[in-house]
């Protein structure tokens, strides 16, 4: 007896929804084995890192303010995804959205409002798309693969980062420490009473469900999945893809620029060197998981931010690493897109020698 991959004719449902659950049970699994062999409470250690966000009340702002821009930026993606855009400079047009918000800040000094804030906003996404249109430009131009050019603008965009702060957008009453100066009371997101859930919160949690409606009810999404998973009956039926490719990667890249002013004018309020937090990359893993499905994306949105925080208290209880959040995450993606085997074949036992 041997085993064959049998390609089934349409991925299975059932495979679509179990194996992201499946994954993040394995990664929980793995976990409290390999604490437990390096002598740490496993099982308390992936309870705080799993459980522990979801049943402490005082920590759900902290999960619903990390979620908002994983699942803004995760749903950039997908429509880059389904149209096989392969966009891995998230994180460099995250960065470039809020500096482009925090420009618009700056250049209005203490005048606020909420018309400064709608501009500001504005600008991130204008920045975003603008940075995301470069790989656009050079793959359908110039045949140049996306993801080694958005990639490297990620670079780009931390160094003009660097020099913005430490240089021409420098706070001269910072005591001399790259970070610019904080926003006005007026320029920021209104927030949830006392807590720290911001306006961008509620904003993370209806776009799914207009890129749901965007991606299924309108020929635009049509349009993308047709590209995506058929090109030579795209072209047949009158769909042009390089004009794809550029709307996909502009509207990834614009929703990352609006994750990036968001988390600028909702929870940081003044940029430093350390805005660069890995959002971008993590929300690759968001959009895998959630199978590039906006409402998926919502819900894995929620998961990360869960292990993000949940991170932070293991830190404290059970005395791990700061970086343990990110393996997790990472053995999260290689699981989701290993069980994709599951999702795209059937194994099947044959009679017969082993070739």
């Amino acid at each position: 007896m041997r085993i064959k991959l049998e390609k089934r004719r349409e991925p299975s449902m059932a495979m679509l929804v179990v194996t992201p659950v499946v994954s993040v049970l394995v990664t929980m699994l793995i976990g409290i084995v390999v604490f437990d062999l390096l002598g740490i409470d496993g099982f308390k250690a992936v309870t705080d890192i799993f459980i522990t966000p979801l049943i402490t009340s005082y920590k759900w702002q902290d999960v619903a303010v990390k979620a908002a821009p994983l699942i803004i930026i995760a749903l950039g993606l997908s429509v880059a995804n389904r149209a096989q855009v392969w966009n891995i400079g998230a994180e460099g047009q995250y960065i470039v959205g809020a500096l482009c918000a925090t420009g618009v800040g700056l250049a209005f000094g203490t005048m606020g409002g909420p018309v400064v804030v709608t501009l500001m906003v504005a600008a991130g996404v204008i920045g975003g798309a603008a940075w995301a249109a470069v790989p656009a430009g050079l793959r359908t131009r110039f045949s140049v693969n996306e993801i080694l050019s958005s990639l490297m603008l990620t670079y780009v965009a931390g160094h003009a980062l660097s020099y913005l702060v430490g240089g021409p957008w420098k706070d001269p009453e910072g005591r001399n420490f790259p970070v610019t100066a904080p926003l006005v009371d007026s320029q920021t997101l209104p927030v949830l009473g006392t807590s720290t859930v911001h306006l961008g919160v509620l904003v993370a949690v209806i776009l799914p469900f207009v890129f749901w409606y965007l991606m299924s009810r309108s020929v635009f999404g049509f349009q993308v999945r047709v590209v995506g998973s058929a090109p030579n009956a795209a072209r047949h039926g009158g769909f042009d893809g390089k004009q794809t490719i550029w709307l996909a990667m502009i509207i990834s890249g614009g929703m990352a620029g609006l994750a990036g002013a968001l988390e600028f004018t909702g929870v940081l309020h003044k940029m430093d060197l350390g805005f660069a937090s890995g959002y971008g990359f993590t929300a690759i893993i968001v959009c895998f998981l959630g199978r590039l499905n906006p409402i998926g994306c919502l819900i894995a949105g929620i998961v990360l931010a869960v292990t993000y925080v949940g991170g932070q208290m293991a830190q404290t209880s059970v005395k791990i690493p700061s970086s343990t959040a990110g393996i997790f995450q990472a053995m999260m993606l290689f699981l989701i897109l290993a069980s994709d085997i599951l999702v795209r074949y059937r194994i099947k036992l044959v009679k017969g020698a082993v070739a």
